[in-house]
């Protein structure tokens, strides 16, 4: 049995602050990745919701609520939640399903209505909690972290404010040609370096936004996709949900120290290079065989750590394949094409899902002034809170 699964179809609802509930979202999303495949909702036979803890009950439960929102028709439903993996996760799933045969289509949802500001715990006492704890504890909100990752990639491997900032220009640029990006507006280096400073060292234009938005895929088994005249679909080759191996040396959200490596060596690796390096494996490709990825930029400094362990340049490396042009368009492996979360913001349960719709309109040639010339193999990658792995490998 072939381990790849096809995309028939990818939706997205525009990402901004439209002050409506998630279900909305999540239907338009929906609706437009089963208008792209060409299949009939009361044809698909597993909807896999990735969940949002800012809905109630029903975002808890996001795949039977979409269901509902879509007209019950019986397939069967499952919830994932994995923080920023989620929708990692709820494709895995899917996946899953598909290759165990227990269903040919199966509709991936995920979507999300944040909050204004940075993202904070829920409500009550937990003082068992790491993510309760850093907040009341430390006062570590998200972006503190962010600094503090960017203070590290200064202090090892000398990486500047300016090569932050022309992240930020890179990404704003592809951001602004894309109609789903709720940032539509170049940005020069002086505006970033202008802007008011949040988590030192980085600057409001540093650090992604919150947002609302959804992104949708329908993937089948590739005999549903021949049977329905896609003769060539894109193909998710491999999909990457690995866990940290002990110790963990490096920082990490939420924890507020790492590992003690006294007793035990460390692993061949960080975390995060691990979970591509789990997706290369599963895909049999290297990165050299790239054509472009989507990573979690939530600042302008992860970005650049994030070539790093996509195995795109060495380690110390990333500010300088920045600055060779190597990850803008045009250049050898175009990262963010889409405009990343410094154009989009991130709408947690969707991210994971829309970096795959923009991998797979890309991978198709369909994706109009953002396209990159002959993409034949897209990675995607962002992780979870908590040590959720989240990478996924898609061909043509």
């Amino acid at each position: 049995m072939s381990g790849e699964v096809a995309v028939l179809g990818a939706g997205m609802h525009p990402w901004g602050k439209w002050g409506r509930g998630f279900v909305e979202y999540g239907v338009a999303a929906a609706r437009a990745a089963l208008a792209d495949a060409g299949v009939e909702w009361r044809d698909v036979r597993s909807i896999v919701g990735a969940d949002t803890v800012r809905g109630g009950y029903p975002g808890y439960v996001a795949g039977a609520t979409f269901a509902k929102a879509l007209g019950w028709q019986g397939a069967r439903v499952a919830s994932v939640y994995a923080a920023c993996a989620s929708g990692a996760q709820a494709i895995n799933t899917a996946r899953t399903q598909i290759l165990a045969g227990m269903a040919d289509v199966v509709l991936v949802v995920g979507a999300d209505a944040a909050p204004k500001g940075f993202f904070r715990p829920a409500g009550g006492d937990r003082p068992g909690d790491p993510d309760w704890l850093r907040f009341r504890v430390l006062g570590a909100t998200n972006p503190a972290y962010f600094g503090l990752y960017a203070r590290r990639r200064m202090a090892v491997h000398g990486d500047t404010l300016d090569d932050f900032a022309q992240v930020k220009v890179k990404n704003a640029a592809a951001g602004a040609l894309n109609a789903n990006a709720r940032y539509r507006k170049a940005v020069t280096a002086e505006e970033v370096a202008a802007s008011a400073v949040v988590a030192d060292p980085l600057r409001l234009l540093d650090i992604c936004a919150t947002s609302d938005g959804a992104a949708a895929l329908v993937l089948s088994s590739m005999e549903f996709a021949r049977r329905h005249g896609a003769a060539d679909p894109v193909r998710i080759r491999a999909v990457s949900t690995v866990t940290p191996t002990y110790p963990t040396t490096v920082l990490d959200l939420p924890d507020v120290a790492t590992d003690s490596a006294a007793g035990v060596d460390p692993a061949d690796g960080t975390f995060r290079a691990s979970i591509a390096r789990a997706a290369y494996e599963e895909a049999g490709i290297g990165p050299e065989d790239i054509s472009l990825a989507e990573v979690y930029d939530l600042s302008t400094a992860l970005e650049l750590q994030w070539y790093e362990d996509l195995g795109l340049c060495g380690e110390g490396e990333g500010a300088k394949l920045l600055r060779d042009g190597a990850t803008a368009p045009g250049g050898r492996v175009p990262v963010n094409t889409s405009g990343g979360l410094a154009s989009f913001g991130e709408a947690v349960p969707a991210q994971a899902i829309a970096q795959v719709c923009e991998v797979t309109w890309q991978l198709r040639g369909t994706a109009g002034v953002r396209q990159v010339d002959g993409a034949r193999v897209g990675v995607t990658a962002n992780q979870g809170l908590f040590g959720h792995g989240s990478s996924v490998v898609a061909v043509r």
